[in-house]
């Protein structure tokens, strides 16, 4: 595929330079001679076809695409209760795009071949008209009035958090170039934090307030864990700069702003364990892995260090450019059954035990 993108590349370069001539060319010509210069029926005639080439090739391209680099349906790997709800937007927001790509480039290019100039055909022109004004202004008013308003009931329903369902609060503190997580502990409640607050010399790296008794069994870790089923409450801050927290897999993305407090709540659906388990999955790191040992033949032929297998890990990204090493800033998270959980949690130190 990529030998074909290069010969297209080739061929929109030389089409490009091949009107630039022409232009020259034009530009050239005397004031006598411009007449000559008029497009005749044949050119018209040659111009339409290749506006319906031009046509099929858009079509061609966007099956060829779909085929080769599509994930029908297109997002397919929801990990979070209201990670379906978000992949139908999004799927019923792209068939309406395409169904209006498809109508639209037809008309546009089967019209320009339809109509293209001949001699003793007039064009009929309308100074106005309203009738037609209305239908293109109506239909797409109501079209994206239902898709917007689609929107707002499912980032409401995704927003509105049920206390009632006792989520487990985490934060999410981010900082250039690193993510650290702090869970609330036994009380489910959040010690309050400050960077004025934050001492290095006694290990306090988030700023959390000694003196507030909620902080005392706060748990800071640089691997998140997840019970699965369980709905958890992100509070987010940042130390720094604007960032923001992506987990993709999980549907969900919050910014993370200095001086301020945001949420995010999810439930997760699907462990690790079986999301490594899916054909989709699968399939994709034994791509990858093929990918990395190719890769580390060339490596290791330079004296060089292999590549380590790839494993998936559900990630927590940061999804703003925040500075050179934005790429890098990313942490694991490891969805589990509530009784592994409980397991990893207990042999973490609170926050009372890591003050140095």
């Amino acid at each position: 595929m990529t030998a074909l993108f290069i010969i297209i590349i080739v061929l929109f370069a030389a089409v490009a330079i091949w009107q630039m001539v022409k232009i020259f060319d034009l530009a050239q010509v005397r004031t006598e001679t411009i007449n000559n210069g008029i497009a005749t029926d044949y050119d018209n005639k040659i111009n339409g076809y290749l506006m319906l080439a031009f046509l099929a090739f858009i079509y061609i391209i966007t099956i060829i695409s779909f085929v080769y680099w599509g994930d029908l349906p297109l997002m397919s790997n929801a990990a979070s209760e209201h990670g379906a709800e978000v992949d139908n937007l999004m799927l019923i927001s792209m068939i309406v795009i395409f169904t209006v790509q498809i109508i639209t480039q037809f008309l546009l290019h089967y019209f320009a071949y339809k109509y293209r100039g001949e001699k003793g055909k007039k064009a009929l022109y309308f100074a106005d008209h309203n009738t037609l004004e209305a239908v293109w202004t109506i239909i797409p008013v109501i079209v994206l009035a239902g898709l917007i308003i689609y929107g707002l009931f499912t980032w409401n329903s995704i927003m509105n958090i049920d206390e009632d369902a006792d989520p487990m609060v985490v934060e999410l503190y981010a900082q250039q170039f690193a993510w650290t997580a702090r869970y609330a502990g036994q009380d489910n409640v959040l010690g309050m934090a400050n960077v004025r607050l934050i001492d290095i010399d006694k290990a306090n790296v988030l700023g959390i307030d000694e003196a507030d008794p909620n902080a005392e069994d706060d748990i800071i870790v640089k691997e998140l864990h997840l019970p699965v089923g369980k709905p958890v409450l992100f509070e987010i801050r940042s130390q720094d700069v604007l960032h923001s927290a992506y987990m993709p897999h999980f549907r969900a993305q919050m910014n993370c702003v200095p001086g301020m407090i945001t949420k995010f709540a999810f439930t997760p659906t699907m462990t690790t364990k079986e999301m490594r388990e899916t054909p989709e999955m699968i399939a994709k790191v034994e791509n990858i892995n093929n990918i990395r040992t190719e890769k580390s033949k060339e490596l290791m032929a330079k004296g060089e260090e292999e590549l380590d297998p790839y494993e998936f890990h559900f990630l927590l990204l940061c999804n703003k450019i925040c500075g050179k090493s934005h790429y890098n800033m990313q942490m694991n998270i490891i969805v589990e059954t509530q009784e592994e959980f409980d397991a990893w949690i207990a042999e973490q130190q609170t926050f009372k035990e890591s003050l140095k």
